[in-house]
């Protein structure tokens, strides 16, 4: 891998080991310190997956205009401004205020990312961004467990500690990021027709973006409605951080066989968005009928092996799908689309959640899943045949 990518790697890695310190007890701390209910909990992390959106398109905007360096120091600039403002003020309503500014800080740095990554490496294919993903779940998985350990001690210092952090992606993306040149992809798209294949590409990432927010309506119920549950059954928020360990340990160590299967199936991106889908149901049925740590542990590995499946490959064939110039805007598209279902999840999770029972939400959930199937089944039907071809993995 080029250095810039690896660059790009050890930035994404401090990130969200940072943010990792949080996302997980968001619910926990609004819920049990705060004392507000689930829907309410679920609307404040509605308003920080809002501000991401916006982030995430603004983000996706920014590099495409102005190149990545200047759009990841401005995400970051914001981020760690909000951050010191909540190490400071965490109560409500504060707290509310500086968790949207950061969502809108951080969401204009992942579409910038994504794209130099696939830019720096253009023949590493579905590997530059299955790179950032793996970086991504290391961060998870330090993070995660530290979170859990340190919040049982102060939530004070999970707010400090992901200052810290932030200072520290600074430093690297100062230092590091200035020098990484970008040079467009995707040449071809100078052909004639270029407004009806831009068109077209679009509608496919659209149609298969929205069974991408699906997913994520259902899997981030895992930080929410129920990591709360998790805390009814008596599971501690030790054995719950875990969760989130084992699934970054999983991730990173079994890549090796991950790409082994791929290569021994030859799928397309397009079959292997259907099989994590398929894993992510039998994940979802096992955690609805589980009542003890034993039961999440197993769901938590089902589901991990699911996420690797379809987490980096909806980014690549954004990047596959995306016209000369317009790299960071479908970056931010699907990140926006990730960040949609992480607005929406909370407040679907918490409402079913509060007003009906945890079986009504799984149900519901499973059927998301379902229709996810369904988008990712159809979405390429409008493209040419050298456009599904692009769509291969590598």
């Amino acid at each position: 891998m080029p250095r810039a990518l690896w660059l790009l790697i050890i930035g994404m890695a401090v990130n969200v080991i940072g943010s990792s310190f949080l996302w997980p007890l968001n619910t926990i701390y609004i819920h049990d310190h705060l004392g507000k209910s689930l829907s309410v909990a679920g609307i404040v992390l509605m308003l920080n997956s809002g501000a991401n959106v916006i982030g995430n398109l603004y983000g996706g905007h920014l590099f495409d205009k102005m190149g990545g360096y200047k759009s990841i120091i401005l995400g970051i600039g914001i981020s760690l401004l909000a951050l010191i403002g909540l190490s400071i003020w965490h109560n409500w309503p504060q707290y509310v205020v500086f968790l949207t500014i950061v969502g809108f800080g951080t969401g204009i740095i992942f579409p910038a990312m994504y794209a130099m990554a696939g830019s720096v490496w253009k023949e590493g294919g579905r590997k530059s961004f299955n790179a950032l993903y793996v970086a991504q779940n290391v961060g998870v998985a330090i993070g995660a467990s530290l979170g859990g350990i340190v919040a049982d001690y102060s939530f004070q210092l999970i707010f400090l500690a992901n200052t810290i952090m932030y200072v520290i992606f600074l430093l690297i993306a100062v230092f590091g990021y200035k020098g990484i040149s970008v040079e467009p992809a995707h040449e071809e798209h100078k052909e004639v027709n270029v407004k009806a294949v831009s068109r077209m590409n679009l509608q496919a990432l659209m149609i298969l973006c929205l069974g991408y927010l699906l997913c994520w309506v259902s899997y981030i119920q895992w930080t929410t409605t129920i990591a709360s549950y998790t805390q009814e059954i008596n599971i501690t928020l030790t054995q719950y951080s875990l969760l989130w360990t084992i699934n970054g340990a999983i991730i990173v160590l079994g890549q090796p066989l991950l790409n082994g299967i791929l290569k021994a199936l030859n799928s397309s991106l397009k079959l292997q968005v259907l099989i994590g889908i398929g894993i992510f149901i039998i994940s979802f049925i096992v955690a609805g009928k589980a009542s003890a740590f034993s039961g999440f542990l197993v769901a938590m590995v089902i589901l991990t092996i699911g996420e690797m499946f379809i987490w980096p490959a909806v980014p690549t064939v954004a990047f596959a799908l995306a016209p000369k110039g317009r790299e960071g805007y479908y970056q931010g598209i699907v990140n926006s689309t990730a960040t949609g279902g992480r607005m929406i999840g909370p407040v679907l999770g918490g409402l079913l959640a509060d007003h009906y029972n945890m079986s009504t939400l799984f149900t519901v959930l499973i059927l998301l899943f379902i229709i996810a199937f369904g988008t990712t089944l159809i979405y390429d039907r409008g493209l040419q045949p050298k456009e599904k071809i692009t769509a291969k993995t590598i």
